[in-house]
């Protein structure tokens, strides 16, 4: 069973940055990919970000150049660095790993947007 544990949430202001964290815990191993999605009230959850075990990276259209995935010093975590951030993306920010709906998942952390 692994266990994925997100932080780094919490409300900022439009135009600002945050940074989110993704580490995993349980039995461990190298995941081929892992990522983010989110999920904004009252929608669908959507794919946000991933990265690949070579390092590869994509980004879903509505945060290309904005956002960046990027692996963490510790094993197994990852980072979503978040800049320029708009209103509409505020949601709720889940790690997810392998990527896909059969991988694991995290609780989530809130992103909030708002003046």
């Amino acid at each position: 069973q692994v266990q994925l544990v997100e932080s780094g949430g919490g409300l900022v202001q439009p135009g600002g940055s945050l940074r989110l964290s993704c580490s995993a815990s349980g039995n461990i191993r190298s995941f081929n990919t892992m990522g983010w999605h989110r999920q904004a009230p009252g929608k669908q959850r959507e794919w946000v970000a991933t990265i690949a075990i070579n390092g590869i990276t994509a980004y879903s259209d509505s945060v290309k150049g904005r956002f960046t995935i990027s692996r963490g010093n510790a094993k197994n975590t990852i980072l979503l660095q978040m800049n320029s951030l708009k209103p509409e993306d505020t949601a709720v920010y889940y790690c997810n790993a392998p990527i896909g709906a059969s991988g694991s998942w995290g609780q989530g952390t809130q992103v909030t947007v708002s003046s």
